[in-house]
């Protein structure tokens, strides 16, 4: 079977296959990224470069429903989710568009040394990226926007499960008027994966995915003495204190757990809820769960879609019975649903910090809830966990949720709300989570040269 060969989750067939690169054509890959690099696209102004990120997204824009069904039909997320995260993918290459001259200007420095002193913002050269198939489009366009603005030239390697999405991705760019050579994308190995890595001519790596991908990923960069960004696995913690609005909590809880059928990094997982609100508040998250409708992702009726495949099915039911059988009590859900495709009920499991899989990040429409004390035993059970991404908070009392947040051992805190990401946000976390930022004016700032210029 082909690595990289995609079937959809609702019907089971297939949707599009390639082959592995051959090893003789990688050292052409990487060739042409860095001859496009020399003799264009790091050589252009940044209003050249930022005209192209421009019309690819006005063309977006223009073409959201085709797009998104590509993505829909390969990964089984919901089309309305999709719709709005090929706009996003949209406002993320106009953001850098209409901002990479400003992001990138010179900066004056104060010095009793030197008659004048300036940082100025330079390329490195290729950037190698590692994508998953979450968010095909989105993830892509975290690196690729802030990159091509800044004048780098990127080599993406998407998920095998999402080859048509990522091609896709990279004929619009192209077609927008991006050189040969300043995006491609790659059907690589692993292995061949940590050639590129190695390869000299590559100048820094992105990775978004596991924890075991990103230790092996960085731990190739360090020994090529290269830079890296690590966006890596998140079992956020969601808090709901005793006054919270329930209603606007068991809202947000659905849409928290529910993003992309529960297969979002930045997804609310550990739902951590104040004794005083915990039986009305788990009565009514189970209530909701339960009215979830399954069925095609492209019917606008559905409102929960299939795994994206059998391999996620199996891990999850895996999860969910060890959780079980390390005491965790179904709520709602916990089975198979009986029908055809990758479904899994939405299911609500209420556990104790020591079961063993309340460590683990579920990446499924599966709900962990806890009961707590106070504000003290919340922030510690928020605490407990290897990863730091993100984190909500569900209260009235406003000063109290930001003392808290600045409590959180997280990247992304957000008060009355789920995770957020716009093109001005950064995002990025702490801990197993991984390091660096993606997106807003730290996103462009990861793989260039801050170069000091002095004048004596």
């Amino acid at each position: 079977m082909l690595a990289y060969r995609s079937i959809n989750p609702y019907s089971l067939e297939t949707v599009s296959e390639h082959p592995d690169l051959a090893d003789a054509d990688l050292d052409q890959v990487i060739a042409r990224s860095q001859e496009a690099f020399y003799s264009d696209w790091g050589q252009r102004t940044v209003a050249s470069r930022a005209e192209v990120l421009r019309r690819a997204a006005d063309m977006l824009d223009r073409d959201v429903d085709r797009h998104a069904r590509t993505i829909t039909l390969e990964m089984g997320k919901l089309i309305g989710e999709v719709r709005d995260e090929v706009r996003l993918t949209a406002a993320i290459l106009r953001y850098y568009g209409d901002n990479a001259e400003r992001l990138l200007a010179p900066v004056a420095v104060e010095t009793d040394l030197a008659r004048e002193a300036t940082i100025v913002t330079r390329p490195l050269g290729p950037i190698f990226c590692i994508e998953p198939w979450n968010l095909p489009y989105y993830q892509l366009v975290r690196v690729a926007a802030p990159n091509l603005a800044a004048g780098n030239t990127v080599i993406a390697k998407p998920a095998p499960g999402v080859p048509a999405s990522s091609l896709a991705f990279e004929r619009l760019l192209h077609d927008a008027g991006a050189p040969s050579g300043v995006y491609q994308t790659v059907f690589v190995s692993n292995e061949q994966a940590g050639r590129i890595v190695a390869q000299p001519r590559v100048r820094g790596v992105a990775l978004t995915g596991s924890e075991r991908a990103g230790s092996a990923v960085a731990a190739e960069a360090g020994k090529a003495l290269k830079k890296c960004t690590m966006e890596l696995g998140g079992s956020n913690a969601f808090i709901i204190r005793d006054d919270a609005d329930l209603d606007h909590a068991v809202k947000l809880a659905v849409q928290g757990r529910l993003m992309n059928t529960g297969q979002a990094c930045a997804g609310s997982k550990r739902f951590i809820v104040h004794e005083h609100v915990f039986g009305l508040f788990t009565k009514r998250f189970g209530a909701a769960m339960d009215s979830l409708v399954s069925g095609d992702p492209l019917d606008e009726r559905t409102t929960l879609g299939p795994l994206v495949n059998e391999t996620a099915v199996k891990s999850i039911l895996d999860q969910i019975n060890r959780a079980i059988a390390g005491g965790a009590q179904v709520v709602t859900g916990g089975q198979r649903l009986d029908r055809p495709g990758c479904f899994i009920a939405a299911t609500i499991l209420e556990m104790q910090p020591d079961n063993p899989v309340a460590q683990e990040e579920l990446f499924a429409p599966v709900a962990m809830v806890f009961r707590v004390r106070d504000d003290a035993e919340a922030i510690r059970l928020a605490n407990d966990t290897p990863f730091g991404l993100g984190a909500s908070i569900v209260t009235r009392d406003i000063e109290r949720a930001r003392a808290l947040a600045d409590q959180i051992d997280a990247g992304m805190v957000f008060i009355n709300s789920n995770v957020l990401s716009a093109p001005e946000l950064p995002f990025g976390g702490v801990k197993n989570s991984g390091f660096g930022r993606e997106l807003s004016d730290l996103g462009i700032g990861e793989f260039v040269n801050r170069k000091l210029v002095t004048l004596n």
